[in-house]
């Protein structure tokens, strides 16, 4: 079978994978459930690849992730649920649907309106939705709560935006970012009661996740992605470390061989570097 360009290809190799006595013995005894991580995983790999300006692979991620869909797709119809070209159709069907602005008569749109009327035509869809279910004989989803919606399996960090974005719509929130700040103060003053008092570890992890979850809410505050974020920070961390290492590697020793004063030394060594790059306009 040769490679091409015409998406018709994938889903006829990813059927061939999946039939029995002819396909890939890893592939037939897969899942949904098991392929779902996978999933996930390929779609940070697109992300990654996006942070550190691969382009190159950035094609290659999206090809994995695109596998993705087709093996979901054709797992799909083997059950004679749906396959890829009804994939294909309910997207472009919500596209139009939810662009009457650009598809229909609502033109001339300012971007609080397209915002409202986005609002509304997500309302629709979940009213047909659950009347499908209802008619099917599925159990109902509770969608009516202002935090429905959310998909439980999102990073931490990002689903705790999702529901403060979604709270915030509906009043629940501060009104300015002095009052965010003191409740990340206070939320770090109760770690330290907690701690001074002796409480368990689950007591103290439940003040600590306060805490991340005021520190989220601040980078909303900021108009900053708090996933991203720390993302960033993650990479600036790897990479510091990475030249503590290459330092005392150079003297013939680990870190593990090091003290913490020296390795807080090379730590402003490299910080030190970074910023005179940046201001040299080298990074």
């Amino acid at each position: 079978m040769e490679p091409s360009g015409d998406i018709a290809r994938l889903t006829e190799i990813m059927a061939w994978l999946r039939t029995p006595g002819q396909g890939c013995p890893w592939d037939l005894v897969q899942s949904f459930e098991t392929i779902a991580p996978y999933t996930i995983e390929e779609a940070y790999e697109v992300a990654d690849a996006i942070e550190r300006g691969d382009l190159a692979d950035l094609k290659d991620e999206l090809g994995d992730l695109l596998l993705q869909v087709a093996f979901h797709a054709r797992m799909a119809e083997e059950q004679g649920l749906f396959g890829f070209p009804d994939v294909v159709r309910a997207i472009t069907e919500k596209l139009i649907r939810r662009h009457p602005h650009v598809f229909g008569g609502a033109r001339d749109l300012s971007p609080e309106a397209v915002k409202a009327l986005w609002h509304e035509i997500k309302l629709e869809e979940k009213r047909l939705k659950a009347e499908a279910h209802a008619r099917a004989g599925l159990p109902a989803r509770d969608d009516t709560g202002a935090l429905s919606g959310i998909p439980g399996a999102l990073p931490a960090l990002t689903r705790a935006l999702k529901m403060q974005e979604k709270a915030s719509k509906v009043g629940f929130d501060w009104n300015n970012l002095d009052s965010v700040l003191e409740k990340i103060v206070e939320e770090a003053q109760e770690i330290v009661a907690a701690r001074r008092d002796d409480q368990d570890k689950a007591a103290i992890a439940g003040e600590v996740g306060d805490l991340l979850f005021a520190v989220v809410n601040l980078a909303r505050h900021l108009e900053i992605d708090p996933e991203a974020a720390l993302r960033t920070t993650n990479a600036k961390f790897e990479r510091r470390f990475g030249e503590i290492e290459t330092s005392l590697a150079a003297q013939g020793r680990t870190p593990g061989e090091a003290s913490l004063a020296e390795m807080d030394a090379l730590w402003d060594e490299a910080k030190r570097r970074e910023r005179a790059a940046k201001a040299s306009g080298g990074g």
